[in-house]
């Protein structure tokens, strides 16, 4: 796959998908949003990838959406029906939202690390992620409400569910910036490494450990976090009992028994 904005390699079974316009501050241009969904599809479709880790090239994260993206906005969806200018904008949002979205639709699981500033459209990037970590040097902002918008590709939907209801809404009306030890008490992030070394180093461990469990296993584990969220606990346990009445007897399943057994390390299929 050749990508515009991002670069993409995979060693060990973990594919590193890195922003890539480090003399734009990562901001998120056309282009990025396109090649984000295109990466994370290709994850999810390449056996090999079992686990992803985003990160950013460059001094931060990334500054969010770009906003010559969003001042070439008119021109793309102009219509001289109004009606049809609004329809035209209403899927573009939900163009970009998809494109977000193919974190969360990607059956391998998504670890986000993050350094320096993550802001605005940066923020509904990673909460799309399975996990968050950061370090020292991060900071975060949702920014949407200092240009005199709402922000509208996922933050105001899946922030409230990571840290609570309450500090998502103070965090979105105010705008105001937050650190990575703040990040970490409200639960935004996971970990807070020392250096953006660290970092790397720490959150690939933690890549090479779920790449080593059963790949079958961790895409249902993937699915059932993600669908209890939406759902009741009802609707999860119907969901667990008819998913593994289908996968559960894997030759995964007999593998990880005979090397527990054994005491040896598990070998799966990709």
């Amino acid at each position: 796959m050749n990508y515009e904005t991002l670069t993409v390699t995979l060693e060990d079974h973990i594919a590193t998908v890195r922003l890539n316009r480090p003399e734009k501050a990562n901001a998120m241009n056309a282009a990025m949003w396109q090649d984000l969904r295109k990466a994370f599809r290709w994850v999810d479709e390449t056996p090999e990838a079992r686990v992803a880790i985003l990160q950013g090239e460059g001094r931060l994260f990334t500054a969010g959406i770009d906003l010559q993206m969003m001042m070439g906005l008119g021109p793309q969806i102009q219509n001289e029906c109004d009606g049809r200018t609004r329809e035209a904008l209403r899927r573009l949002i939900l163009e970009l939202q998809d494109d977000l979205t193919s974190l969360e639709r990607c059956r391998k699981p998504v670890l986000a690390a993050i350094h320096g500033a993550c802001v605005g459209g940066g923020i509904d990037l990673i909460t799309c992620a399975d996990m968050r970590y950061c370090s020292s040097d991060a900071s975060f902002t949702i920014k949407e409400i200092d240009i005199g918008m709402t922000a509208d590709v996922g933050t105001l939907q899946r922030l409230p569910r990571l840290i609570g209801e309450g500090m998502a809404r103070e965090l979105a009306y105010t705008g105001r910036k937050f650190g990575s030890e703040e990040a970490r008490e409200m639960r935004l992030v996971n970990r807070v490494f020392d250096s953006r070394e660290a970092l790397y180093a720490g959150v690939r461990e933690i890549a090479a450990s779920i790449a080593a469990k059963s790949p079958l296993s961790i895409r249902g584990t993937k699915e059932m976090i993600t669908y209890a969220r939406d759902h009741t606990v009802a609707d999860g346990l119907n969901y667990i009992a008819t998913w593994n009445a289908a996968m559960l007897m894997s030759k995964d399943l007999g593998e990880a028994m005979m090397a527990n057994m054994s005491k040896r390390a598990a070998v799966f299929k990709d």
